[in-house]
């Protein structure tokens, strides 16, 4: 049989695979996989198939209107009147909302996510018998593991 678990990047998983050795699995059956990490940059801008669910327009449309409404209210003095006006105010606030929301997803977060360091999941596969699936299944989980599938193995 055998067990895949993951673990976020910590001192648990060297406290699991000890704990697992002294309870008697060999070292030999204990594997430990790191997975790499994204290398390349996130993209900023979405497409049909990925979403990471932040909007750009939304604060445009918020300046949109607030400056369509400000701009239709002083077209009325001025030559082109107040629907020309209030459309030039809806672009102009639109593109200001528009590229206070690139500024703060590309230089403000971007930030954010190199301070932040996240580091990837590791994966531990172990190979046992079934006996010992369920004991190996409680030392993985008291050592923090995010997950953890048990596979029987037809030899």
């Amino acid at each position: 049989m055998q067990i895949f678990s993951t673990f976020e990047h910590s001192v648990f998983i060297e406290m699991a695979v000890s704990t697992l050795e002294k309870k008697g699995i060999k070292k030999e059956s204990i594997f430990v996989v790191p997975l790499d990490n994204q290398t390349e940059e996130r993209k900023v801008f979405d497409n049909l198939h990925r979403s990471d669910g932040t909007s750009f327009v939304d604060i445009g449309v918020a300046l949109a209107t607030a400056f369509s409404v400000i701009g239709a209210s002083i077209g009325f003095e001025l030559a082109w009147g107040p629907i020309y006006w209030g459309l030039i105010g809806a672009a102009i606030g639109f593109l200001i909302g528009f590229g206070i929301r690139i500024f703060t997803e590309i230089i403000l977060k971007k930030r954010r996510r190199l301070l932040k360091g996240f580091h990837s999941e590791i994966i531990v596969i172990v190979d046992c018998e079934e006996s010992e699936a369920e004991m190996i299944e409680n030392i993985l989980f008291s050592h923090y593991a995010l997950g953890v599938a048990k596979i029987k193995v037809q030899k």
